[in-house]
């Protein structure tokens, strides 16, 4: 499972795709813009599961899921 973490001193806090400094909102532009996975994949070297787990980040974030924050060390 790809995680998704929160470090202040990454892209100034906001959630990103572990292992990348792509935020889960650019992953949910490129979607509402139209772009496909392999589109996305293939222009910003995320995998499938990547953008997978953007998308369930931002699904359990809108249905009030409890999201913790993850900040390294």
């Amino acid at each position: 499972m790809v995680s998704i973490i929160v470090d202040e001193k990454v892209r100034h806090g906001k959630p990103i795709i572990e292992g990348t400094r792509i935020t889960v909102d650019e992953v949910m532009t490129m979607l509402e813009t139209g772009m496909t996975y392999e589109e996305i994949e293939k222009e910003y070297g995320l995998k499938k599961k990547q953008i997978l787990s953007a998308i369930r980040y931002t699904t359990s974030f809108v249905s009030g899921q409890e999201i913790h924050r993850i900040s390294a060390a």
